[in-house]
């Protein structure tokens, strides 16, 4: 083959690869914690959404599951606490806590 003489390009369909199966978390909850939301999203309605529909939810901290309870009887989550006091530090518009 010449060193001009060009190879035909082949082209391959995109393949989604997860990072990691999320599997919901089943039984009591132990902790509560923070609901990842995407900007103009309300946490409240989203929780709300997944209760009447039983779909999982995804944490700030990664954790997945599906609210069955109020979430302000149980302690938060130490790790979706620690990142949203992150989120904080550089965004000024975020309360004290996530219910703000």
């Amino acid at each position: 083959m010449s060193p001009n003489a060009s190879t035909p390009l082949q082209t391959r369909p995109a393949q989604a690869v997860p990072e990691t199966e999320l599997t919901p978390q089943t039984g009591e909850p132990v902790v509560a914690h923070i609901v990842k939301t995407e900007p103009g999203e309300s946490a409240a309605a989203k929780v709300l959404e997944a209760r009447v529909y039983g779909t999982p939810l995804e944490a700030v901290c990664g954790h997945v599951w599906v609210p069955s309870r109020d979430p302000k009887q149980l302690p938060m989550c130490q790790k979706c606490k620690d990142i949203y006091d992150t989120y904080r530090m550089f965004n000024e518009h975020l309360g004290d806590s996530p219910s703000e």
